[in-house]
């Protein structure tokens, strides 16, 4: 299976993101994808960056259920979702590494205000941003976090969804 985009979308089955697939009409933020009460909505004929879909799966995946289900196109300019990009981030290199998917495919050229790269290279290198908002979340740790808790750390991830946030 080559295809990173049938990767992306039987991971996806997996962890209960839910997806449809339809036409999109009118302009979105990344071509061929939007969010809809909680639901990634693909149209295949206008996705220009199969990546990008496992990125937005990031966005809805590193929420709580509750604001999961709530969850529309243009994302509130606020605290929580400017950390949900660090998260949508650090979480879509998680699972490029899980799928053993080039992260270029998800950090492209394109993307990230042409930054791409340079993500990929830092977190390959282990200078990773957004693992302490997963880790708060219970679903991955820090490295000194997973030693003492005797499991794997970042990349690894203990759970690919959130299921609520710490009081």
């Amino acid at each position: 299976m080559n295809n990173p985009l049938t990767k992306i979308l039987q991971f996806l089955d997996e962890i209960g993101i839910v997806y449809n697939m339809e036409p999109i009409i009118g302009d979105t933020f990344l071509p061929g994808l939007k969010i809809r009460n909680g639901t990634l909505i693909i149209d295949k004929t206008r996705l220009l960056y199969p990546g990008d879909v496992l990125h937005e799966a990031g966005h809805l995946a590193t929420m709580p259920p509750q604001i999961r289900i709530t969850m529309d196109d243009n994302l509130a300019d606020n605290d929580l979702h400017k950390g949900g990009e660090m998260m949508a981030i650090a979480w879509s290199y998680a699972a490029c590494i899980h799928l053993e998917i080039d992260p270029h495919i998800v950090f492209h050229e394109y993307g990230y205000k042409g930054g791409g790269a340079d993500i990929v290279a830092n977190f390959s290198e282990g200078r990773f941003f957004g693992v302490p908002l997963l880790q708060w979340c219970g679903m991955a740790y820090e490295k000194k976090f997973a030693e003492q808790n005797n499991t794997k750390p970042f990349p690894h991830m203990l759970k690919w969804t959130c299921d609520q946030r710490p009081d």
